[in-house]
């Protein structure tokens, strides 16, 4: 996918990473980076988005866990790249998640998030559903900021510059 290309390209992933994809759903961002070359653990809540991701044959070295931003099945200092595309708006507690992804990623490493105005209203947390996009960007760069541990967290946007599309955005900090 777009997202999934637009990721591998903001956190320069390659054969040396360990990507940890949260949220991965299908896992369609997991298998780009198992195809760049990357060893990946993609990690979801919902064991049926497991499942399909598990359905295509396995590229690369991929691994798929049951878990949740706050409770990372994966050991301390594990990842050198971990993303969240698209599925932050569904976290129960951000400064739990992110302090959580501190905990899994190398010194130095990066944290992508990657969101549009893209949602399930049903399952977007309250606070995503009364911002803005610019102000969904300020909140999770002020959480980066409160979260402690992280560098000054980098705000792209994204965007398509042809065609009607949905904006995209992506916040990046690294782990001190």
């Amino acid at each position: 996918s777009d997202d999934a290309r637009l990721a591998a390209r903001l956190t320069d992933v390659g054969p040396a990473d360990t990507v940890v994809d949260v949220g991965c759903g299908p896992g369609v961002a997991a298998r780009h980076a198992a195809r760049l070359g990357a060893t990946v653990v993609g990690v979801d809540p919902a064991p049926v988005m497991l499942r399909v991701a598990r359905l295509p044959r396995r590229r690369g070295d991929i691994g798929y866990l049951e878990g949740t931003a706050e409770s990372l099945p994966v050991p301390d200092g594990a990842a050198s790249v971990l993303w969240s595309l698209s599925t932050v708006h569904h976290w129960a507690d951000l400064a739990a998640g992110l302090a959580e992804v501190r905990r899994v990623l190398k010194a130095g490493a990066p944290f992508l998030v990657l969101f549009s105005n893209r949602m399930f209203p049903t399952k977007a947390v309250r606070v995503w559903q009364s911002l803005y996009d610019g102000q969904r960007a300020k909140l999770i760069e002020a959480y980066f900021h409160a979260a402690g541990g992280y560098a000054e967290p980098v705000f792209t946007d994204a965007s398509p510059q042809t065609g009607i599309t949905d904006p995209l955005y992506a916040v990046c900090a690294r782990k001190l």
